[in-house]
């Protein structure tokens, strides 16, 4: 009886350290998941960050992609403990868990609560951007930005290419004419913004606003569902 019990002890033994490594695995696909995202977010939209009036959106994927990394060397640390049994491996094993748990649940609900500001964010400041700091001294980054913003989502001016008119840029004597940036055109050429019109010049109803906030609001819904659902995972 006692040799059944010891057989039936090592039986469950085996069978919870292979359950725990099924776990382990997809746990560290999770954190490889979670940190691609992140990474794929900054890549993505890196070069619009000039544009943006807060960091909370750089922050969301910066968090991801440090809970991601935490995950797989945690994912490793538990590889380990599993096969040599080691309690105290295990034991910081799962005090980690519930570390990630908690960062990958505030990098969700940034990217949530961001994504409820963005539109009178963007309205706000890309105006303004557009407006007081495009080809303005020290402002090297910003232009390249909204270059980029304009040629990527080919579009022109924040909700429309009148914008421009106001802009401090347009304005002086550098502008040499120009109506509009050259990232405006269609075909970019030196001077080519000196003609507006809509066969030579991006015209997008809601202008480059509306083509940013879906294309932001897309990547946050998902950095949101991704930390919050990889977390409420780990949890259970």
């Amino acid at each position: 009886m006692a040799h059944y019990k010891v057989e039936q002890d090592d039986w469950l033994t085996v069978y919870l350290k292979y359950l725990l490594f099924v776990f382990n695995f997809f746990f560290w696909v999770g954190g490889a998941a979670v940190m691609a995202v992140g990474v794929w977010t900054l890549v993505e939209k890196s070069g619009y960050l000039s544009v943006l009036a807060s960091s909370t959106f750089a922050a969301s994927a910066y968090i991801l992609i440090f809970a991601g990394a935490l995950v797989m060397v945690t994912g490793f640390l538990g590889f380990g403990a599993i096969i040599r049994e080691d309690r105290g491996c295990l034991s910081a094993y799962f005090c980690l868990l519930l570390v990630i748990f908690l960062v990958e649940l505030v990098a969700g609900v940034l990217a949530h609560v961001y994504y409820q500001r963005l539109s009178d964010e963007l309205k706000q400041h890309l105006t303004r951007t557009l407006a007081e700091n495009y080809r303005q001294p020290g402002a090297a980054e910003i232009t390249a930005s909204v270059d980029r913003l304009q040629q990527d989502f080919k579009c022109c001016g924040s909700n429309s290419s009148a914008d421009w008119l106001q802009s401090s840029y347009i304005l002086s004597p550098e502008a040499e004419g120009r109506q509009v940036p050259d990232s405006c055109c269609k075909t970019v050429v030196a001077r080519c913004g000196q003609r507006a019109h809509p066969s030579n010049i991006y015209k997008v109803e809601g202008g480059c606003i509306s083509k940013l906030e879906q294309f932001l609001a897309d990547h946050l819904l998902l950095m949101g569902a991704v930390g919050i659902g990889v977390a409420c995972l780990q949890k259970t």
